[in-house]
């Protein structure tokens, strides 16, 4: 009524099975073309690999589109920030960042030298939140924890959706977990190899994270070990843009244990939690990132879910992915967020041609 065309969210699935239930005629067609349409000028997966728009501007050039001249109060309100943000909190920033670098690097190697005792474990969980709290304050942190009755217990898998590098920060403030990831160069490399002397991390070579039956031995050792720290992994596999959870991988619900769904959801309108790899490498995303106002996010807790009888791997992905949805208020997709990098899989494709193919077809034979 308003000259505005409003997108179908009905589910394809649904729209078809109604189609279904009576004879194809021309007419049809237009339904093929109308969701063309909606594919080609915003489909539901490219959207979520770029910068969550926001509804009003919050004196950051942050969203996709940037800074364009309103009015000359606006531009010196906004010049003014850019002074505070640069000349000010970065160097704060960049300062705090450091110690806790470099005190979690010194911490954990002097702590990996001690023996195996309950000493070191103390006194590694110790550094591990010392120093992650420190990095929390370099971003200007503010985080409200919910539910902390819900807080993943040693020998288990904590599950998060994905946004940034520094969602394991924000988990970490608030508790110890053991890292899973490919061993990197330089100055990740350090931290990597210090670390790993005080807490059992688990970082696999370029060669062994290929090895899908070898990574998942590692981790049901670490899993069958109640004395070891919660393994934190993020089953996305990349970043989504906080406005969505994207497929969990199976292999994370193949270890076995209990699962500790958390759910981790941050406010764009203080700044932009999200790391677009494919345009911003990594130095150039901490930077917006400590040149940010704040980052500001809620993190959920949720009940612990085991893996019922019956239920396979993928099956008990979907259901936590669903409470994490839920409590975050993200969108549930089932696409893989392996689409960031890569074309869609043919059974992708051969699968909608199917359901397609079904509209066309009357009794078993073509209409």
């Amino acid at each position: 009524s308003q000259g505005i065309i409003e997108r179908d969210e009905t589910p394809m699935e649904k729209e078809i099975a109604r189609l279904h239930r009576v004879d194809f005629e021309f007419s049809d067609i237009f339904y093929f073309c109308r969701k063309g349409f909606e594919a080609i000028v915003e489909d539901e997966v490219t959207q979520r690999f770029s910068s969550e728009e926001l509804v009003s501007w919050n004196l950051l050039t942050r969203t996709n589109v940037n800074f364009h001249y309103i009015s000359l109060r606006l531009t010196v309100v906004w010049v003014i920030g850019v002074i505070v943000r640069y000349c000010f909190l970065l160097p704060l920033r960049f300062t705090l960042a450091a110690i806790g670098i470099t005190s979690m690097i010194v911490g954990t190697t002097v702590v990996g030298q001690l023996p195996n005792s309950s000493v070191k474990n103390y006194l590694s969980e110790l550094v591990h939140l010392t120093c992650s709290r420190i990095l929390v304050r370099a971003l200007s942190g503010t985080i409200h924890y919910h539910n902390k009755e819900n807080k993943p217990q040693k020998g288990g898998i904590c599950v998060a959706n994905h946004t940034s590098p520094i969602d394991a920060i924000i988990l970490t403030n608030d508790g110890c977990y053991a890292m899973v990831g490919q061993v990197h160069g330089g100055l990740m490399g350090v931290i990597q190899r210090a670390t790993v002397k005080a807490c059992p991390h688990v970082w696999f070579e370029r060669s062994e994270i290929k090895d899908r039956h070898l990574v998942t031995k590692r981790l049901r050792e670490h899993v069958a070990d109640k004395s070891k720290l919660p393994i934190l992994i993020f089953p996305e596999g990349t970043c989504i843009n906080n406005t969505s959870v994207m497929m969990f991988k199976k292999g994370s619900f193949e270890i076995g244990g209990t699962i500790y769904p958390v759910a981790i959801k941050y406010d764009p309108q203080f700044g932009d939690a999200f790391w677009n790899s494919s345009k911003y490498n990594i130095v150039s995303y901490l930077l917006r990132i400590m040149t940010s106002w704040a980052i500001v996010c809620n993190v959920w807790y949720l009940p612990p879910m085991v893996r019922e009888e019956g239920e396979d791997a993928v099956q008990f992905a979907n259901r936590v992915k669903s409470a994490i949805a839920r409590q975050g208020g993200l969108t549930e997709l089932p696409w893989d967020g392996g689409l960031k990098r890569a074309k869609v899989k043919d059974t992708f494709r051969e699968e909608q041609q199917k359901n397609y193919s079904k509209m066309l077809v009357r009794n078993g034979s073509v209409g």
